[in-house]
């Protein structure tokens, strides 16, 4: 079963971290990101730009409305994620909860709803 790990994390937090803290949780991300491949859970993964890049869309009577930012004003920021093949739940969270970034933030773990329909 494939699992979308959410990487969360205040942005601001991340900036404030000293260069050799900041290479090392990077360092960290890159070689759990192996670990992952070499163990066959891997599917994908990427950092996001930051929040100031995105925008949220909107149709709504055949009217597009684009606006600057995130849906929510929250204090974590959506920053990441992982894609993952885990046997079960449990599994997932066990993997997530090994993600450097969940020392920093939170890691949501949300399975992906098939809609094959044959």
């Amino acid at each position: 079963m494939k699992y979308l790990c959410l990487v969360y994390h205040e942005e601001a937090t991340i900036e404030a971290l000293p260069q050799d803290e900041y290479d090392a949780i990077v360092d960290d991300v890159l070689a759990y990101r192996e670990e992952l491949r070499q163990s066959g859970h891997y599917i994908t993964s990427s950092p996001l730009q930051p929040v100031e890049m995105a925008l949220t869309i909107r149709v709504r009577n055949g009217t597009v409305s684009i606006t600057d930012g995130p849906f929510a004003e929250t204090k974590e920021q959506l920053g990441g994620f992982y894609l993952i093949e885990a046997r079960d739940l449990n599994e997932a969270i066990r993997l997530a909860a090994r993600m450097p970034p969940a020392r920093l933030g939170s890691i949501e773990v949300r399975p992906l709803k098939d809609f094959d329909r044959c």
